[in-house]
């Protein structure tokens, strides 16, 4: 299977922190991906340095084939350089869901799908994508005139993973989808997202504190410590892993 996204030798740095250290790692199109890690290990820095908001100190991203940020060193002073910007990426088919959803609270939901379709010019092709998230998630399309303030915890992700399929993407990453939901919640937002994958063949790339239940979802996996990654395998192995199992399993 071909490597949809290549990520090789990226560094992120904050001042004096390295967010993220040499950080190498491959997602095969048509996969279901995770990276698991503690809070403040780097995961959320590494989406949005793939989709071009997070500058690249140095090393590569690349994208069915195509380098999409990268470091270029210049006159040998090691120049940050990015080749394109953050919509440029998601129109060549890579969408964010943010960690925390970050819906348009004032809007409804409705309003909310059309923003996720923002770069897609024909009306009827948007007309048709709202009414097949309507029909995925039947309770969007039961409160597509309500506010999105009104909605729950789980219909808000619900509804941002609606609004980040609008762009019809081919790769979809999801920062935290379980964060803060109830347990019943979680399993019905994990089910989507399988059905997403195998339905839609939309490749799945996701970040979870919730390592057992991303695990069992995902293909292989990857375990970041510090800004690095310190294990890559099959999710299946990781998951009988000991120090996956002591550190993260809490066995």
């Amino acid at each position: 299977m071909s490597e949809l996204l290549t990520i090789d030798d990226i560094s992120v740095t904050y001042g004096n922190i390295k967010a993220l250290r040499n950080v190498s790692m491959h997602v095969n199109q048509g996969d279901i991906v995770c990276l698991i890690g503690a809070n403040g290990s780097g995961k959320s820095t590494l989406l949005k340095a793939i989709v071009g908001q997070e500058p690249l100190v140095n090393g590569s991203i690349t994208f069915d084939g195509e380098e999409i940020c990268q470091t270029r060193g210049a006159n040998g002073k090691g120049k940050k350089h990015k080749i394109l910007t953050t919509d440029i990426i998601a129109s060549r088919g890579i969408a964010l869901v943010p960690e925390g959803r970050r819906v348009f609270s004032q809007m409804t939901v409705e309003e909310n799908l059309d923003m996720g379709a923002f770069m897609v010019r024909d009306k009827a092709l948007i007309n048709e994508r709202k009414e097949a998230m309507y029909d995925f998630f039947p309770i969007l399309g039961a409160r597509r005139r309500q506010k999105t303030r009104s909605l729950s915890g789980g219909e808000q992700q619900m509804m941002a993973i609606a609004r980040a399929l609008m762009s019809g993407p081919r790769m979809i990453l999801l920062d935290e989808p379980g964060l803060g939901l109830a347990p019943l919640v979680i399993a019905d937002i994990f089910e989507k997202i399988d059905l997403i994958n195998k339905q839609d063949n939309v490749t799945v790339f996701l970040v979870e504190q919730n390592a057992r239940m991303a695990l069992k979802a995902s293909t292989e996996g990857y375990v970041m410590e510090n800004g690095k990654i310190v294990l890559h395998d099959a999710s299946a192995s990781l998951l009988e892993n000991e120090k996956v199992r002591a550190a993260y399993l809490g066995e």
